[in-house]
């Protein structure tokens, strides 16, 4: 009897062990069916699709982020050893443009026209007087009734000298000069700037070339970078200097202060109706994406003396987004050169900063203050008019 039971219990152990076994069997299959049935005809497959087809583009470009800091190492050397002479003077005052190879060659790129530089020249014609002032000669000329200083730059002593002594030879002082304009700004917005001109020569008549022949009596050939800058209201271009290797080499060589002096920007108001560009203004909110960049413009106009400022003529040339090679002055060279003239005026007993404030109070009349001390005396009544 115990052989049926054990063959029993074996029958019926065997048939519940192949029951689930049957069933998960069936199960599996009609689930993934259904997926594949459902996921076929559904969107969530072709986003699964992008989304492979979008990780796929990722990988190769991950690729070359890593390759690109692997020459990085090699060229930290040379760099370094630069660093002592270009980075505290020559690469703060050189446009990224100018100072690495690597963005010269970008530039190549660039189509510039051949001839196109930062330039400031132009002619004036009015009475010149020269006055002895202690040890020094001091020039100046008359336009429109209203006089400027003219000065000269060192290499320019000779046309200064040539045009004082045509001046005192012939007596005549009515002279037709080309120059370069110059604008002093102050910090406030309101005052206006102070304005000279520096020689270059003077037109005797027999040139046939040049800016005395190309432009009339107060005209301008103004290129440079149509911007607003903190310090003026009107809109200006500003003229840097042009990049010469020997120009380079020169700032390189040059104390804070001289870097300054050498590679100041003038800017000049100009007022331009109808503009093809508008006029850069730097937006501290804005990010250096949005920021853009001044547009560098040819153009001819004419001094305004009674405003001050210059007036559009006409175009020399199309607006350019690139602006040729120039040098400009760091940040940290003005501070250095700042602190230094502070020093020096504080060592002198002089103040370069102008009086912080509300100005001193000025009594009206012949009012003189008591000493102290003493009681105040009380205003008297006026006397009543009689009746």
């Amino acid at each position: 009897m115990s052989d049926p039971k054990t063959k029993r219990t074996k029958k019926s152990s065997q048939p519940l062990e192949a029951k689930p076994q049957s069933q998960l069997l069936e199960i599996k299959p009609k689930k993934q069916d259904d997926s594949t049935a459902e996921a076929q005809p559904t969107e969530p497959a072709k986003v699964a699709k992008e989304e492979t087809t979008a990780a796929e583009p990722v990988t190769p470009v991950a690729t070359p982020q890593l390759t690109k800091p692997a020459p990085a190492p090699a060229a930290e050397p040379p760099t370094a050893e630069a660093t002592p002479e270009a980075t505290p003077e020559a690469t703060p005052e050189v446009t990224p443009e100018t100072a690495s190879e690597e963005t010269a060659k970008q530039d190549q790129k660039v189509e510039i026209p051949p001839g196109t530089i930062f330039q400031a020249v132009g002619v004036i014609r009015g009475n010149v007087t020269f006055t002895q002032v202690e040890d020094k000669t001091q020039a100046s000329i008359k336009l429109a009734g209203i006089e400027y200083p003219l000065f000269y730059a060192p290499r320019r002593q000779r046309a200064y000298d040539a045009l004082k002594k045509e001046v005192e030879a012939t007596g005549e002082t009515n002279q037709r000069l080309v120059v370069y304009p110059r604008f002093t700004h102050f910090p406030g917005r309101d005052q206006q700037p102070n304005v000279g001109f520096q020689l270059v020569g003077f037109d005797k008549g027999r040139q046939e070339e040049g800016a005395s022949v190309d432009l009339q009596d107060l005209e301008f050939k103004l290129c440079g970078l149509w911007q607003f800058i903190p310090v003026c209201r009107t809109p200006c271009i500003s003229v840097f200097r042009n990049f010469t290797k020997e120009r380079l080499e020169h700032v390189k060589q040059s104390e804070p202060a001289k870097k300054v002096k050498f590679m100041k920007a003038a800017h000049l108001p100009l007022f331009w109706r109808d503009a093809p560009v508008p006029p850069f203004r730097f937006n501290p909110k804005a990010t250096k994406e949005e920021q853009g960049k001044p547009v560098f413009v040819q153009i001819k106009a004419r001094f305004q003396p009674s405003r001050n400022a210059f007036e559009f003529d006409s175009l020399l040339g199309v607006p350019l987004e690139k602006p040729p090679k120039f040098l400009k002055v760091s940040k940290d060279d003005k501070a250095t050169a700042m602190a230094e003239k502070r020093a020096a005026d504080k060592a002198a007993g002089k103040t370069s900063r102008p009086p912080q404030g509300k100005p001193p109070f000025k009594p009206k009349g012949d009012f003189k203050p008591q000493a102290s001390g003493s009681p105040k005396d009380m205003p008297k009544p006026k006397p009543k008019p009689p009746q």
